[in-house]
């Protein structure tokens, strides 16, 4: 066996304390935390488990399934549907042929054990109707590259003898679960059977003999094709591969770039991968004949479209201003090419056509570029091509890679019961799709504003120079939101180099910006006559020029993409009212109101607006109240320092303490679209203080 096999991770300690579903759940999680074994949200599992009917307390075999959606790795109890088996086999009787399989999903509710709301996958036949009590269905890449091949067949026969079945492609559904359950009640020797360009389907007597079988069957393929594959893999390198700081360079321009043409529709977050297999495949010689025959599984190409982007970047003369200057060109061709794929193959009752856009670019020498609706769906498509890369090493290793035929794809990709699904799905929220970028993002307004803006939708950099206060921040939002949602950079937004390293760095993590909130912020407090040259230049180096800096180079990247955006200044009553004993703050404030409506006049014409919230005496999770600017405070006023927030509150007009999620809903009015038709404006949030009224 490989070093690379596969371990065994089953623990007989942990199975003896399960029920039958704990058994199934995991066994389940344990298959789902390996890619090797099936993607993300890909292959399903089950169990055939005796249980009491609610209502006649009989016992009853209860049909466990994993469910419509969701993820194997990361699944619960409640992720699976539950079905009486009688009731699924009595379905047998109304099925009225292949040209009527749709028509049988609406029969599975029916069979629903428990009134379990967990709706049931098209996959439940092909579990129900195999007389094993466990079954698995992977997309193991080993697999799948066997059933890719032009002779998968025999490739079947050779490598797993008479223990392993083989059935060609079809289209999952009611005919193929029969076809499967028959196989395997006449050959009650197999343990499995492979699915020409789909997976491998794997059963046992026991929740442990099920996942050691699935376990075995895909070592056994994986140590086959690496003993019998061609090498070097792909025909071997036709290019080198740059330097990763170029690869990472020429990345963060070609993002933005396509970006800002491909999502003027509906926005996109990008993704960026250099993996060794990713670059092994995009500098070969077999690159420009496999690339075009799309991906085989259909959990692949429905998350990657049928095939990739290839852009005809070369990295031996480094020709990236050509590649981006005939971008419009290049992405049109793509277009065209998947409207002319939808016209051949649709049918009378198709749906519409959807976003024609590629959703996988192909950089040789550089890696592989992905966008989708969110960063997650980014993420995991480009996963999702991983795997096929290695279903097309395997497969061109030891025999000729064979893609889906289009029209099974297409198929596939407009059935009428996944368009159902996808129209089940929510309406996207405001901000999806948004990328905010937020200095001062570890502080209390600054972990406000961001979470407002996760609320709705964006992904969100946290830029703060406290590293601790950054990690920490992040790890909490990341569990809250999730870790494709949220990414930190340490930034001292006084210096330049840093700031534009920290532009660059959230083009590469996501593809470009759409919301710049400028927050970062210090406060001080002294008499004319005691502010010290280095006070005043703190003060202008933070608030004026660390804002213009985060500024331009947000402004630069928002007009690279042609995609408009929204820049929020977080100012200050200060801004507008003169305080007393604060010179240096209040007039680097000032500054700040006066640069957001100079930015918000070059704007406008490319769509990027600017405006201003300007807070008062938000004292809760502030940081720049904490120390000597709340000691300075409580001593202008001759009151304690516990004080300061209850003589804040009477201050103002209404009576009101003002909070940090105050200020973020402000924040959020002007980054959403709420205020389209507003710039070069500022909003006060200081529950009334007459000296800052606007004039």
């Amino acid at each position: 066996m490989t070093k690379t096999a596969i371990p065994d991770l089953w623990d007989d300690k942990i199975a003896a304390s399960l029920s039958e579903p704990g058994l199934l759940l995991y066994r389940s999680n344990l298959l789902g935390s390996d890619l090797r074994i099936t993607n993300f949200g890909g292959g399903n599992t089950s169990a055939k488990v005796k249980m009491t009917d609610p209502l006649t307390r009989r016992e009853e075999t209860v049909l466990w399934v994993k469910g419509s959606g969701g993820d194997l790795g990361s699944m619960k109890l409640d992720g699976f549907s539950t079905l009486y088996l009688d009731k699924l086999y009595a379905l047998k009787g109304l099925y009225r042929g292949i040209d009527h399989e749709d028509e049988m999903v609406d029969y599975l509710p029916h069979c629903t054990f428990n009134l379990n709301p967990r709706a049931a996958s098209i996959d439940t036949p092909l579990h129900g109707f195999v007389p094993a009590i466990h079954v698995d269905h992977m997309h193991a890449d080993a697999v799948i590259a066997i059933a890719a091949a032009k002779d998968s067949e025999s490739l079947t026969k050779d490598i797993f003898g008479d223990e392993m079945g083989y059935l060609p492609w079809q289209r999952p559904g009611f005919d193929l679960g029969l076809k499967l359950g028959e196989m395997a009640e006449k050959n009650p020797h197999f343990v499995g059977v492979v699915l020409g360009a789909h997976g491998l389907f794997t059963w046992g007597a026991t929740a442990k003999e099920s996942y050691q079988t699935t376990l075995r069957i895909i070592n056994k393929a994986a140590d086959w094709l690496e003993d019998h594959r061609a090498k070097p893999s792909f025909k071997g390198a036709r290019f080198d591969s740059l330097g990763a700081q170029e690869r990472a360079d020429v990345a963060r321009r070609l993002m933005p770039e396509i970006r800002g043409r491909i999502a003027k529709d509906e926005r996109k977050i990008g993704h960026f991968t250099d993996a060794p297999e990713v670059l092994d495949f995009v500098n070969s010689n077999a690159l420009d004949a496999l690339a075009p025959l799309g991906t085989s599984c259909p959990d692949h190409f429905l998350r990657t479209k049928i095939r990739p982007l290839v852009l005809p970047y070369d990295p031996k003369t480094r020709n990236l201003d050509q590649v981006v200057a005939g971008l419009d060109e290049t992405l049109e061709a793509y277009r065209q090419d998947y409207a002319a794929y939808y016209e051949r193959a649709k049918h009378p009752n198709s749906p519409k056509m959807r976003d024609p856009n590629a959703i996988i670019y192909l950089v040789p020498g550089v890696g592989m570029l992905s966008f989708a609706k969110d960063k997650a769906t980014a993420r995991i498509a480009s996963e999702f091509y991983v795997n096929a890369i290695n279903v097309m090493r395997g497969a061109s290793g030891v025999s000729d890679y064979v893609g889906l035929p289009a029209q099974e794809a297409f198929n596939i990709e407009y059935w009428l019961l996944e368009e159902a699904k996808l129209q089940r799905m929510p309406k996207p929220k405001s901000l999806a799709g948004r990328i905010a970028f937020v200095t001062g993002g570890a502080g209390g307004i600054g972990q406000a504003i961001a979470h407002r803006l996760l609320s709705d939708g964006a992904c969100v950099v946290f830029a703060d120079i406290d590293q601790t206060a950054l990690d920490a921040t992040v790890a909490g939002f990341g569990a809250r939101f999730g870790k494709d949602q949220v990414h930190g950079v340490l930034l001292d937004v006084t210096q330049e180099d840093a700031v534009i390293a920290a532009m660059a760095e959230t083009v590469l993590r996501y593809g470009g910006v759409d919301i710049v909130v400028n927050n970062a912020g210090i406060s001080s407090a002294a008499a004319v006559e005691d502010t010290t040259l280095e006070l005043w230049n703190k003060n202008m180096s933070i608030l004026g020029t660390g804002y213009f800096l985060v500024a331009r180079e947000g402004y630069r990247l928002m007009k690279t993409q042609k995609l408009g955006g929204s820049m929020v200044f977080i100012g200050s009553k200060n801004a507008i009212a003169a305080s007393a004993g604060a010179s240096a703050y209040c007039t680097a404030k000032a500054a700040e109101v006066h640069l957001a409506r100079c930015m918000a006049l070059e704007g406008a014409p490319l769509g990027i607006r600017v405006n201003v919230v300007n807070p008062d005496a938000v004292l809760r999770g502030s940081k720049i109240w904490q120390g000597e600017w709340r000691q300075q405070r409580a001593q202008s006023n001759k009151i304690k320092e516990e004080e300061l927030e209850e003589f804040y509150r009477k201050r103002s007009l209404l009576q009101r303490s003002v909070y940090p999620e105050d200020i973020a809903e402000a924040a959020y009015f002007f980054a959403s679209d709420l205020s389209a038709k507003s710039t070069g404006n500022f909003l006060n949030v200081d529950a009334g203080n007459a000296t800052s009224f606007t004039r």
